[in-house]
């Protein structure tokens, strides 16, 4: 018998939900930071094995919409619940459940399983849960993923969607791109707001190396500056790290060339959204 299905991991911003994708396939599939809604598109990551696939979907954090990039996000958490085998709502084991959020776990369909995550931390809330994980030890994750794997549906002929070899359906030029972004949050801190995007112009592959040229987009001449640093220390350090990242990826040398641009307001832009593929 073969086990084929989709998984929808939602939760609130920070709830570590790419984590636990990340952890559940053993490759990154999404970028991971202690920025809340990191995540802005839903990433499928895929579980597979000799006789199952799980697709995993990895969701922008549930949160209330400031803009229209913020609707895009949630329209997309509420694509990813309808017609998944399973949900998976997560909550950080070092956070109350509000009201709030009691009442969005209760009106979600059937089937759903509430998941403790970061168990690890310090300062754990009393609640009740069906899983309880640490996506950094990965304290139950084996016991999650055979759990998943059991409930998704059985047949008799191989069904699956993707290439076994596959996991995730993002391309190189995707994951390359969230790699910039991540790396500058995670530098950058509490000095730069949420509002960048990366916009790769150039992905050329040559047999012994890669070119690639990408822009850092921004809302204001502020932001460019923290973002380039004193001659170009910070850009250079966000450089360094993806260019790493991209060679692992690729198995070629990598030229990277990133750029920065200011673009005013462009998370309420239907243009530069539609670019930017939110």
């Amino acid at each position: 018998m073969y086990s084929f299905g989709y998984v929808a991991v939602i939760g609130k911003p920070n709830a570590g939900k790419s984590s636990l994708v990340n952890a559940l396939v053993g490759e990154k599939v999404a970028i991971v930071t202690n920025r809340p809604q990191t995540t802005r598109d839903n990433i499928l990551g895929i579980l597979n094995g000799k006789n199952y696939q799980v697709v995993l979907v990895d969701t922008p954090g549930v949160h209330h919409t400031k803009n229209k990039l913020d609707k895009r996000m949630m329209k997309n958490v509420r694509s990813a619940i309808s017609g998944v085998d399973l949900i998976l709502y997560l909550v950080d084991g070092t956070k109350e459940i509000d009201q709030e959020e009691k009442d969005y776990f209760e009106h979600l369909p059937e089937p759903k399983y509430l998941v403790r995550t970061k168990v690890d931390k310090k300062g754990q809330k009393i609640f009740d849960s069906d899983f309880k994980i640490s996506s950094l030890t990965g304290e139950n994750v084996g016991t999650l993923k055979e759990f998943l794997i059991s409930k998704m549906p059985k047949s008799e002929n191989k069904n699956f969607v993707y290439d076994q070899d596959f996991y995730t359906d993002k391309s190189v030029k995707f994951l390359i791109a969230e790699e910039i972004r991540q790396n500058a949050l995670i530098l950058l801190k509490d000095e730069l707001p949420h509002g960048i995007a990366i916009d790769i112009e150039r992905f050329d592959e040559k047999p012994n190396i890669t070119i690639i040229e990408g822009q850092i987009i921004c809302e204001n001449e502020r932001h460019k500056g923290i973002i380039i640093g004193k001659g170009g220390s910070v850009l250079k350090k966000i450089g360094s790290k993806t260019r790493e990242f991209a060679e692992n990826l690729l198995g070629t040398k990598v030229l990277l060339k990133l750029f920065v641009k200011v673009e005013k307001d462009w998370r309420n832009k239907d243009t530069s959204l539609n670019k930017l593929g939110y």
